[in-house]
């Protein structure tokens, strides 16, 4: 098979590394890659939101699968053109998509099938968002209707905090995800992210994991795109998971497909449970990063077998084998993150790291300048290890983390303490 994988994180460089696993493949391009991708695959210089000079790409490069990695070119619809081209595509339509394109759609749909969620207001206008915070005052979530690369939402602990978010977000501050606004109760439990592959029909659950939002030690400090995570999450038991199929992914699916709109790829589903019982914090039309590195991690080859049946309409007759094993994964970001941030600095020590199923350092925002490999983005690195236990995977995510020689660099010392403690 030739493979195209759009993306350029350490989502795509973990989606690379399991496919390569797989004998199936026997050609591997992602567009537009990054530094680390590069040492394992052929990167291509292609503009990932425009549809049709993807398909003419897909074309040229006779590729029987796309894969697609991050939200953006979902909600531009590459999905669509690319089957309407005739490619097999792991990833939803651009209508389908709106689940995370559009934070109240999904709200509509909840309300819709009688999902578990938080309470909330939808609103257009900055005065209305700011009365709404008034009369239910604090902690209050605040999240941007729109795509905010992981950062539109404030978990505001005061009325102040939640009404600068609002002045923020209708002030610009997220460009044109932040238009709208979607303000919720705050859950309190746990959280966890669970992941099923959706043909259209067939649900099948691939997976657990939990993250970790905050940017400091002891879920302390502003929201980012994730410090870290590990799989799989404890608190997803067998009871939970299906509580969650039968409350809420199937009966938003069976919603979507009735609507016209069949939902085809992975769907992250982010849960908050308490006493057992899972409600829904939010959809993403795509792997969590850095989820999808602990999970790749331990699925190794199947996920390209995984993703190619979801694409092409064969989930019924899939199965995902896990074996009884952790990993884990800690994000070494650039000094600033998720504020402002320095990019250049050279990384060293990552050519004597090992490279085999139990030791994996993905990039995330690197590249190449004059043979050396530099940061490039806010969260650059994914160190990343696989155990029997999860202390043992801890044990060796870290010792990779700490073994990269990158002054600018830092990381949260505490990821799994959920399950560790």
């Amino acid at each position: 098979m030739n493979i195209l994988i759009l993306g350029g994180g350490g989502r795509e460089h973990s989606l690379a590394w399991a496919a390569l696993q797989n004998p199936k493949c026997d050609k591997l391009i992602v567009a537009p890659g990054n530094a680390g991708i590069a040492q394992i695959a052929e990167c291509a210089d292609l503009n990932i939101l425009d549809g049709g000079a993807v398909a003419e790409f897909a074309g040229e490069n006779a590729i029987d699968l796309v894969i697609i990695g991050p939200e953006a070119p979902l909600a531009a619809g590459v999905a669509d053109v690319l089957r309407d081209a005739g490619f097999p595509v792991f990833g939803p339509s651009a209508a389908a998509a709106r689940l995370e394109a559009s934070k109240a759609f999904t709200k509509e749909i909840c309300d819709a099938v009688g999902a578990p969620t938080a309470r909330y207001g939808h609103f257009t206008d900055a005065e209305a968002a700011k009365a709404h915070v008034r009369e239910h005052g604090a902690p209050i979530v605040v999240k941007a209707d729109g795509l905010a690369a992981g950062k539109g939402v404030i978990l505001a602990q005061t009325e102040s905090e939640a009404l600068e978010a609002i002045d923020d977000m209708f002030g610009g501050g997220f460009g044109a995800a932040g238009a709208e606004v979607v303000i919720e109760e705050m859950m309190t439990g746990e959280e966890a992210s669970f992941f099923v592959l959706v043909d259209g029909e067939t649900c099948l659950p691939f997976g657990t994991a939990q993250d970790h939002k905050r940017v400091g030690d002891g879920d302390t400090g502003p929201n980012t795109g994730g410090m870290g995570a590990y799989s799989p999450a404890p608190v997803m038991d067998d009871a939970v998971t299906t509580r969650a199929l039968d409350e809420i992914v199937r009966p938003t699916m069976a919603e979507m497909a009735r609507r016209g709109t069949p939902y085809s790829g992975v769907l992250y589903v982010g849960l908050m449970i308490e006493d057992g019982a899972p409600r829904l914090v939010e959809y993403n039309a795509r792997f969590g990063d850095p989820e999808c590195q602990v999970l790749m991690m331990r699925l190794g080859g199947q996920a390209l077998d995984l993703m190619h049946a979801c694409a092409e309409g064969r989930l019924a007759e899939a199965q995902v084998n896990w074996g009884d094993d952790h990993a884990m994964t800690v994000v070494i970001a650039a000094a600033g993150y998720p504020g402002a941030y320095a990019k250049g600095g050279t990384i060293g020590g990552l050519e004597t790291l090992p490279e085999d199923s139990f030791h994996q350092v993905f990039h995330a925002g690197t590249a190449t300048r004059d043979g050396r490999v530099v940061a490039a983005g806010g969260r650059v690195l994914n160190a990343t290890a696989r155990g029997a236990t999860l202390a043992e995977a801890r044990e060796r995510a870290y010792a990779l983390a700490e073994r990269v020689d990158w002054p600018d660099g830092f990381y949260r010392r505490d990821i799994g303490w959920r399950a560790l403690r």
